[in-house]
């Protein structure tokens, strides 16, 4: 969700990344229920992953999901990365002064799910609407492999389509970029580790900042290209 704003500074076209984005996500995410299958079958942390709640989720997700598709494959790439651009701006607004979305009601749970299972179709951006929905009913430590989990399923969603539309998955591009997702994934986890012991607002500002400047700059080339 953070890389494809700076990506679509390079090219303004988000069906020429996703295909990368979605693969490199279906892979690291196998990688982590792997990881989770296989603690708890040594029962060293237990369970990982809260399905249960996952479950609930993909029930209210998966028509908006579905729609959101359609609406990538059929509107125009402009219009898509101005979209794009729009929601991580307002995602990270919040994150500078620090008033992330909260949600205490059922109603509001569904709503910010069906809209962010709609958005994660149309460009994978839909994190910022469901991961508070996620964090409030989900273990601080299942959090993250929760929401690997159910970044899969999106993405599978997403990535069968393209295949059955005839995207170009820009298969040849993963190979050599596999190995700098593999390092960002590894110190990602260390980083996780120390953010779960402490509150870090200053870094949340900071990268708030950082993708309101981008953002803005990538608007811009959005509504004027």
């Amino acid at each position: 969700m953070l890389a494809l704003p700076f990506l679509l500074l390079i090219v303004n076209d988000p069906l020429v990344f996703l295909p990368l984005i979605a693969v490199h996500l279906l892979f690291f995410s196998s990688l982590i229920m792997w990881q989770s299958h296989h603690a708890q079958r040594q029962n060293t942390t237990g369970p990982s992953i809260d399905w249960g709640f996952l479950k609930r989720a993909m029930t209210i997700m998966i028509v908006p999901k579905l729609a959101g598709v359609i609406g990538l494959l059929t509107l125009p790439a402009q219009w898509m990365s101005a979209i794009i651009f729009v929601i991580v701006f307002g995602y990270a607004l919040g994150y500078l002064i620090n008033r992330p979305i909260r949600t205490q009601s059922k109603t509001v749970d569904t709503i910010l799910l069906s809209a962010g299972a709609y958005i994660s179709g149309t460009s994978l951006t839909g994190a910022p609407l469901i991961i508070p929905v996620f964090a409030n009913h989900v273990s601080k430590h299942q959090l993250r492999d929760t929401l690997f989990v159910l970044w899969w399923i999106l993405t599978a969603i997403k990535l069968i389509s393209f295949v059955l539309v005839g995207v170009d998955l820009q298969l040849i591009h993963h190979l050599w970029l596999l190995p700098c997702a593999a390092i960002g994934h590894v110190l990602g986890q260390r980083f996780h580790q120390r953010i779960l012991a402490a509150e870090t607002p200053l870094f949340y500002r900071i990268l708030g900042g950082g993708l309101i400047a981008v953002s803005s700059v990538g608007l811009w080339q959005a509504l004027n290209g």
